[in-house]
C-alpha cells in the first residue's frame, strides 16, 4: 500500500522501536512506516488502518506491537473475532495484562456479555493499572446493559473514581457512561446532573455530554445545511411597486415637477414592478463533535 514519503518510520514509540531491532534493518523499517500508517489512519479511516496492519502483519507476525496494531485496527472495523485472536497473541508475547479490558469488550462484540462479566471479576483486572480498571468498569457495565441488568450497570460504575472531585483522562467517560445509564433506567433528574457533570470533565470533547445535557433541557439542533457545503445561498425574491411612496417622497416629487397642463398631459403609463433579488449567505460551522458510546 503506497506510504507517503514524509513518513519515515521514526514516528514510532521507543518500546516499538526496540522491538523491530530484531529484524532486519531494511525489513524493520518497512514495517515502522506501515505501523506509523495504522497509528495515523485508524480514528478517520479504519479500513485503510486495517489495510496497514495486515501488511505489516505479513512482514513481521512474530513482533507482538505489529500483532496488537493488528487488533486495534480489527477493533476498529468491527471485526471483533480476528481482534480478539491479535490481542491474545500479542499477550502470549509479552504477558502483560493491558489489553484485558479491550480483549473483554470484544467479547461483547461477539455477543458473549456473559464471558465479559466473567473476565471482569478475573485475577487480572487486579494487575491492571487505575486507567485499565476503570475501562474493564466501562466495558463490564456496557455487559450488564447488553443483559438489559440496568442497575447493575449503575452499581458496576459506582467507584471511587466516579465520585472523586479529581479530573483524570478516564473522568468525563466515566461520568457520561454514569448518566447515560441513569437515563435509560429512567432517573432522569440524576442523568441531567452527571451529564453537567460530565461536559465539566471532557476538556478534549470526546463525549457528546454537552449535546445530551442540552436535549435533556428541550434544546433541539437543527442543521439546515448539506454537509459537504461550506456555504448555503439562500434567494429572496421581493416585488416592490415604484408607484409606492411616501407622503414625504410625494411632496418632494410635486414641489420640483414643474406645472403641466392637464389637457396637453399624457394619460401616464402603469409602471411595472420591480423585481429585486436580496442573497442571504449562511457561512457553515466546522466545528466537529466526535462521541463514542
Amino acid at each position: 500500500m503506497p506510504i507517503p514519503e514524509d513518513v519515515t518510520g521514526d514516528e514510532v514509540d521507543k518500546d516499538v522501536r526496540q522491538e523491530l531491532q530484531s529484524l532486519p534493518k531494511t525489513l524493520a523499517e518497512d514495517v515502522a512506516r506501515n505501523l506509523v500508517m495504522v497509528a495515523r489512519l485508524i480514528d478517520e479511516d479504519p479500513e485503510g488502518a486495517y489495510g496497514y496492519s495486515r501488511v505489516a502483519l505479513r512482514l513481521a507476525s512474530r513482533v507482538a506491537a505489529v500483532r496488537e496494531a493488528a487488533g486495534f485496527a480489527a477493533y476498529a472495523t468491527q471485526k471483533y473475532s480476528e481482534a480478539l485472536a491479535e490481542f491474545r497473541a500479542a499477550r502470549r508475547m509479552t504477558g502483560n495484562t493491558e489489553l484485558w479490558p479491550v480483549m473483554a469488550d470484544c467479547e461483547r462484540g461477539l455477543g458473549r456479555p456473559e464471558k465479559t462479566l466473567d473476565m471482569a471479576g478475573a485475577p487480572e483486572v487486579q494487575k491492571l493499572d487505575k486507567a485499565g480498571q476503570v475501562e474493564m468498569r466501562l466495558v463490564a457495565a456496557g455487559a450488564r446493559r447488553d443483559m438489559d441488568q440496568l442497575d447493575a450497570a449503575i452499581v458496576t460504575l459506582q467507584s471511587a473514581e466516579l465520585a472523586s472531585n479529581s479530573i483524570q483522562p478516564w473522568t468525563a467517560r466515566l461520568r457520561y457512561a454514569y448518566a447515560d445509564a441513569l437515563l435509560a433506567a429512567g432517573r432522569e433528574s440524576e442523568a441531567r446532573e452527571w451529564f453537567g457533570k460530565a461536559v465539566e470533565a471532557d476538556r478534549d470533547g470526546s463525549t457528546d455530554a454537552s449535546d445530551r445535557l442540552a436535549e435533556l433541557d428541550g434544546v433541539e439542533f437543527v442543521d439546515a445545511m448539506d454537509e459537504d457545503d461550506a456555504e448555503t445561498e439562500t434567494v429572496v425574491t421581493v416585488v416592490v411597486d415604484e408607484d409606492t411612496t411616501t407622503d414625504d417622497e410625494s411632496e418632494a416629487d410635486e414641489a420640483d415637477e414643474p406645472e403641466v397642463d392637464e389637457s396637453e398631459a399624457d394619460e401616464p403609463e402603469a409602471a411595472e414592478p420591480k423585481v429585486v433579488e436580496i442573497k442571504v449567505v449562511e457561512i457553515k460551522d466546522t466545528t466537529e463533535r466526535n462521541t463514542e458510546d
